[in-house]
């Protein structure tokens, strides 16, 4: 045991290890003890200096009575962890070893549950909001979010016909079949949509969920200083992989045109590895976290893939990268698997740490930062933003779809009258082949960019947009 420690002493704090010089600051100690409590569990070691020099306590059992009483005085749920002393190099040190609660969320009295709950966050504990205070109490019972009902919504807004085309197979589209999935469930006495369906498939989606949406950015050098490129999406969360990925493709050839795209050595990003992340990130997500979508942000040495949401309770990045994983939201994970976008539970993080070895890259990070979860891929060299490039990568991609809507626009339209002249009917499909590239080229954009859903939006041609179109889109 006492070379356990010796071992454990050498190493930095971090989700399941802090260091005390002394119990003189009760509060900061409560509140690690709590944090791990509602995380992954921990140890606290008392008697350590912040230089890692081992101090000791003096009289160490009336210290641990002293720690006992400041636990029971303080936190709530009742939470009673493994004390025990231990002697290294003389000197007797004071640990506190606190298992995952099955009682979470805890919180300081003092502060009450509302503002008294933390959560471990690397080597910091941090408040828990409502969101995950709601969020650490279902994962003790057992439900899920994206499993709850939808009371007040029913079949007719789910748009089953997306659902049915983004699967590479039958999909036989019938209550069973959706009450297999979990897209309906029972709620008193009727089937309803789950949270999971209209987060995945929901004709009303940004009603009910403003968060559940992409942003992706290109930025020129290392940092967010300055933005090249971006682009905000709406798909369903099936279909946003592939609008993802050619987004990050856009931004990857090696001074190559489309016509090279079936050569494998065209593309400097590795595909494999960040489409794994990015499908882990969109299965993942916390969607029931307010303040910030799915971000995946392509820098000239990296792309970093964003999620907003903390590992689950009881869940390392360590564990991750052994391959061992728990479903947040187990109503998308089923359909993307359903759809072949998972192959087998758990087996995504390993193959992209794998991958990466296997091609020369330097190892992913993965990072929580605030209340979510960053997946940093490296490229094996850096590309650069060159301005010259922009019109030989992006060029090719104006379809035929894209030529028609800009031979329709004229002045300010809005999405239906848009829709009524290009006599379309499927809103999924116009999004997907009509606006979303359009926008991405920079050929169109929107007259009311920061509310991108307003029911009163339009769209008009870009300088860039009239020019195409005097030469030849009418």
């Amino acid at each position: 045991m006492g070379n356990f420690y010796s071992e454990l002493l050498k190493k930095s704090e971090g989700k399941t290890l802090e260091f005390k010089q002394d119990l003189s600051s009760p509060k900061p100690i409560m509140k690690s003890l709590v944090a791990f409590a509602n995380t992954a569990g921990g140890r606290l070691i008392v008697g350590v200096a912040d230089d890692r020099r081992i101090l000791g306590v003096e009289d160490p059992l009336l210290q641990e009575e002293r720690l006992c009483s400041m636990i029971a005085d303080a936190i709530s749920p009742r939470l009673v962890p493994n004390i025990e002393m231990i002697t290294i190099e003389e000197k007797t040190l004071l640990i506190a070893e606190v298992f995952l609660s099955g009682s979470r969320p805890h919180f300081l009295k003092s502060q009450g549950l509302e503002n008294g709950v933390y959560v471990r966050l690397g080597s910091t504990n941090r408040q828990a909001d409502r969101e995950l205070i709601a969020e650490l109490g279902r994962s003790v019972e057992g439900v899920s979010f994206d499993e709850m009902p939808m009371p007040d919504l029913s079949i007719d807004d789910i748009d089953i016909n997306a659902a049915a085309q983004s699967v590479h197979k039958k999909f036989l589209v019938d209550e069973a079949k959706l009450q297999t999935l979990k897209l309906l469930v029972p709620h008193q006495g009727k089937l309803v949509p789950s949270r999971g369906a209209v987060i995945l498939f929901g004709k009303t989606r940004q009603e009910h969920f403003t968060d559940v949406w992409v942003q992706c950015g290109r930025f020129t050098g290392v940092s967010k200083t300055d933005i090249f490129d971006h682009i905000e999406l709406y798909d369903h969360l099936p279909l946003a992989v592939d609008s993802i990925m050619l987004f990050l493709k856009k931004h990857a050839m090696r001074g190559a045109d489309f016509s090279d795209i079936r050569r494998k050595d065209v593309w400097s990003i590795p595909l494999g590895i960040l489409r794994e992340a990015v499908i882990n990130a969109l299965v993942h997500a916390d969607y029931s976290q307010r303040g910030g979508p799915v971000r995946i942000a392509f820098f000239d040495d990296r792309i970093e893939i964003e999620n907003p949401g903390i590992l689950l309770p009881g869940m390392t990045v360590e564990d991750m990268k052994q391959g061992i994983s728990k479903i947040r939201n187990p109503v998308i994970a089923r359909f993307f698997r359903e759809a072949n976008l998972i192959e087998q539970w758990g087996t995504g993080v390993p193959r992209i740490f794998k991958q990466a070895q296997q091609l020369g890259l330097p190892e992913p990070g993965i990072v929580e930062l605030g209340m979510r979860v960053r997946f940093i891929v490296f490229l094996a060299k850096p590309i650069q933003v060159q301005a010259e490039q922009v019109t030989p990568q992006v060029t090719p991609q104006v379809t035929p779809q894209v030529i028609r809507l800009l031979g329709k626009l004229e002045g300010e339209q809005s999405r239906s009258q848009l829709m009524q002249d290009l006599k379309l009917k499927d809103r999924m499909n116009f999004s997907r082949k009509y606006i979303e590239p359009a926008l991405a080229l920079n050929l169109i954009e929107m007259t009311q960019p920061d509310t991108p859903k307003s029911p009163t939006q339009k769209y008009r041609l870009t300088a860039k947009g009239r020019q195409l179109k005097e030469n030849g889109t009418g």
